[in-house]
């Protein structure tokens, strides 16, 4: 039995020596702190990677008063070359969920760059924004992660200090009420759609194109069922939904 290949999904955030929110790493801040949290298909499965990192320079005083992460703390830790492969293979692959995603991204190709690491976060991961989603659901408003807290009804009392991990496990969840919640798109048909029958061996001939393939119309009842499940997918994406929209349109005219 095969399966289909899931959705992987990194929650992650950082902690850094500085605060400004534009070009702060050409000034020479890095990385302290990298939290991350694990999903498969929209499911938390309990794989997580929190990590501090020595910088190469002092944390800014203003920057303590934000995340608590002071020079001291920090004396020991390893620096980002001695961390980069086991973050890198972390999320290698997966797609990566940002809120101000260019800020992360940023910083971690700015620790690439610096230690001749020869690649970019875009190169080994999609990077999704979960600032501009907020922005373009919810726009005019406030969308900072407390005030998404406040208006998903998400918990965030634990966050007296900003903390990586601590973040990204908060916006996980708000990703998550954000996107439909944590089931997946398909909620009792899901069971349905992840596993699937193949052979373990695939036969060459089987994938070998005819020119004869004979096309087999759907009945009447066969449509109808594949336009309800359509429209359960558009109810479910919030209406987003493209191929339901097509269907829609053939059978409006």
């Amino acid at each position: 039995m095969n399966y289909m290949i899931p959705t992987r999904q990194i929650i992650l955030d950082t902690e850094t020596t500085g605060i400004n929110n534009y070009g702060v790493h050409y000034e020479g801040h890095c990385i302290i702190e990298i939290g991350a949290v694990e999903m498969v298909n929209r499911q938390y499965t309990g794989r997580k990677l929190h990590l501090y990192i020595k910088p190469d320079r002092s944390v800014d005083p203003e920057a303590v008063k934000i995340h608590g992460i002071t020079d001291e703390f920090l004396k020991d830790k390893p620096n980002f070359l001695t961390i980069a492969t086991e973050f890198i293979e972390f999320i290698r692959g997966a797609e990566l969920i940002i809120h101000n995603a260019p800020f992360d991204v940023g910083f971690i190709d700015y620790e690439f760059q610096k230690h001749n690491i020869n690649i970019k976060t875009n190169d080994i991961c999609v990077v999704t924004d979960t600032l501009q989603m907020a922005r373009q659901t919810y726009p005019g408003k406030r969308n900072s992660l407390d005030a998404l807290c406040d208006r998903l009804h998400i918990d965030n009392s634990k966050r007296t200090l900003h903390g990586a991990l601590l973040d990204a496990e908060i916006l996980g969840d708000v990703y998550l009420a954000m996107t439909g919640g944590q089931t997946s798109l398909f909620d009792h048909q899901e069971s349905e759609l992840t596993e699937i029958e193949t052979p373990n061996k695939i036969d060459s001939s089987a994938v070998t194109f005819s020119k004869n393939l004979k096309l087999i119309p759907p009945n009447e009842d066969e449509l109808k069922d594949h336009i309800e499940y359509l429209k359960l997918i558009n109810k479910k994406s919030k209406e987003n939904c493209l191929w339901y929209k097509q269907v829609e349109e053939k059978i409006k005219h």
